[in-house]
């Protein structure tokens, strides 16, 4: 099975909708190696519509001008790219489809398609939030920036039931943003304050 992986620049608060006022001034080297990390595990990308609209709203033209970011411009541009819309689109960017059918009977037949080895999804809030809710997303990898946004919009929606999340691998880079990637997992056995008591710090 293809594995599914949601990739987020996130704030301390939670909030996942990017600002570049809180975002770039903590992009460096690590991140880029972070992002490019991320990247190798999929040859398919899952992309809301704005999502798309932004990155193909851009990345062809950074291609188009051999700047530092072109061969990143061009890895996007021949990847394949699966895009979630209610509406039709006519696509300009290459190697661009529209997602066949509802978004969770379409990512189940993805990740159980031989010949996909990994489904990165960058950004695209909607998106992740329909899918680890159906029990469809393997991780979640957050790049947690050192700032509370304070606004914009969350990854967590309220609802029931909590996710529970196991911790699959962390790293502190040196301008403070914090890579930790989760996995999706089972909810501990319920325990209350009488079974942690004896956890409690002694008096001085």
């Amino acid at each position: 099975m293809a594995t599914v992986i949601s990739t987020l620049f996130i704030s301390a608060d939670g909030v996942a909708e990017i600002d570049p006022d809180w975002h770039f001034p903590y992009f460096d080297e690590n991140m880029g190696r972070a992002v490019t990390e991320d990247y190798d595990t999929a040859d398919v990308l899952l992309i809301g519509r704005e999502t798309y609209d932004s990155f193909a709203g851009a990345w062809p033209d950074r291609e188009a001008a051999g700047e530092d970011d072109a061969p990143l411009a061009k890895r996007l541009g021949d990847v394949r790219k699966v895009v979630v819309s209610r509406q039709p689109l006519e696509f300009s960017w290459r190697n661009s489809e529209l997602i066949n059918g509802d978004l969770l009977d379409a990512v189940a037949a993805l990740k159980a398609d031989a010949g996909v080895k990994g489904i990165l999804i960058p950004g695209s809030i909607s998106v992740v939030q329909q899918l680890l809710a159906a029990g469809l997303l393997d991780e979640l990898r957050l790049l947690v920036h050192p700032v509370a946004a304070r606004k914009g919009r969350k990854l967590f929606d309220e609802g029931d039931p909590a996710y529970h999340l196991r911790l699959v691998a962390s790293e502190a880079f040196p301008t403070g943003v914090l890579r930790v990637i989760y996995a999706p997992t089972a909810a501990p056995k319920p325990v209350g304050y009488d079974e942690v008591r004896d956890q409690v710090p002694a008096g001085n």
